[in-house]
């Protein structure tokens, strides 16, 4: 087990240091700003959806490395899924990080198990879920920057 969990480390770290899908988005058209106000972190996610398949997905921001990871693996996660799916996304990672039974409308996560560690963490659950939480403000358009409180 300790492998696994030296590898998933191993994952945050580099996702942490080379976020993938870092900066804007020149031809999106849909977008939502994220505030962590406990550490701090600020995000802005950028969507580009067409025909209810999310295209491209890129953020910007400043934030600690499990907020960074979590948008960085997020984005990489959701291109070429239908937005129902990112929304089964969501509830799956949401359950995984509260420990809530999963939905079962559920989506399989994938790659974004690495962050299952952030469980054993309640203060991070926060810094990993502002990327999701601004995932679902930018799906419905919302206009007010999102907050972890």
């Amino acid at each position: 087990m300790s492998d696994l969990r030296d590898l998933y480390q191993e994952v945050i770290i580099d996702h942490s240091r080379r976020p993938r899908n870092f900066g804007p988005l020149a031809q999106h058209n849909h977008r939502a700003e994220g505030f962590n106000p406990l550490c701090g972190d600020r995000l802005t996610l950028y969507l580009k959806v067409s025909d209810g398949i999310i295209e491209a997905a890129s953020f910007e921001g400043v934030g600690c490395a499990i907020s960074t990871a979590s948008a960085s693996l997020m984005t990489e996660a959701l291109k070429g899924k239908p937005v129902a799916q990112a929304e089964a996304l969501f509830a799956g990672f949401h359950a995984l990080l509260t420990g809530e039974p999963a939905p079962p409308d559920a989506a399989p996560l994938g790659k974004l198990q690495v962050l299952a560690g952030v469980q054993e963490f309640p203060a991070r659950i926060k810094c990993a879920t502002l990327a999701w939480h601004t995932l679902n403000a930018a799906l419905h358009d919302r206009e007010q920057p999102v907050s972890t409180e």
